[in-house]
């Protein structure tokens, strides 16, 4: 569903700009856990950034933010690899390798600083910084209005060939499924002057997200072959990749509004 990650690159990068105090990056973390805390992934980490080395007590989101603003100022880049889909990140490093797993992070390219939440306990979100070494590579560009096409034509070609295939059945629920677990996910707040083309493009992306989410849970979805249930996860794939670049660059065109004119 919706990632903490996107929440944290849209706020934190409208707080560097001057568009948000503190308190309201705080605030819109709140939805996603009831604590949040900070450590830094190494001592060579937590030497360049004042925030606690591994072992030793955590700190808070209020000095990772402080910690950004004593870097070479810039806006996060919302990272959401996957095995065989890696953009955006930079070269090997602890930081690559921990939004891999994780499936999502804030890489922060000017100050060399990449941040990846992972849940730790219940209602306790941790989020680990990381060092990014130079150089890192420029933000793969996709314009907003381009997602949104594909995203719907994705959906439009996915939903075409399983039904062909024979294994789009209707599962009894499914649609109350899909619209419990959208009523499930985080609460999630912008600063002002989001753009509505950004906030129209995240709500479709939870949306097929949450379909995907469905479909997954019925596998095989009808398959009466293991060819026909290998079809079926492929003609899902695309739709996939689709969400996260839809994603990607919704969040990618609200931190552009937030900077600052020159």
């Amino acid at each position: 569903m919706p990632r903490s990650s996107a929440t944290f690159a849209v706020w934190s990068s409208a707080w560097l700009a001057g568009s948000a105090a503190p308190d309201d990056v705080l605030d819109a973390l709140t939805p996603w856990a009831e604590a949040h805390d900070v450590v830094a992934a190494d001592e060579a980490t937590a030497a360049a950034t004042d925030l606690p080395a591994p072992g030793s007590p955590v700190s808070s989101l209020t000095f990772l933010l402080a910690a950004l603003r004593r870097a070479p100022r810039g806006a996060g880049r919302l990272v959401l690899p996957v095995s065989g889909d890696i953009r955006g990140l930079p070269g090997p490093g602890s930081f690559t390798s921990a939004a891999i797993a994780a499936g999502e992070g804030v890489l922060y390219a000017e100050a060399g600083l990449g941040v990846v939440p992972s849940p730790i306990a219940d209602g306790v979100l941790r989020w680990t910084v990381h060092t990014v070494p130079a150089p890192v590579p420029p933000a793969e560009y996709v314009p907003l209005a381009e997602a949104e096409h594909e995203l719907r034509a994705q959906v439009r070609e996915s939903t075409s060939i399983l039904t062909e295939l024979g294994v789009a059945r209707h599962r009894p629920g499914v649609r109350e499924e899909i619209a419990a677990a959208l009523r499930a996910r985080p609460a999630t707040h912008w600063p002002a002057g989001m753009p509505g083309r950004a906030l129209r493009v995240l709500q479709q992306a939870d949306e097929v997200e949450a379909i995907l989410a469905a479909a997954s849970a019925d596998e095989p979805g009808g398959a009466l072959s293991a060819s026909a249930a290998t079809a079926r996860r492929e003609a899902l794939r695309p739709l996939d990749t689709a969400v996260r670049v839809a994603r990607r660059a919704a969040v990618a065109e609200a931190v552009r509004a937030y900077a600052p004119t020159p």
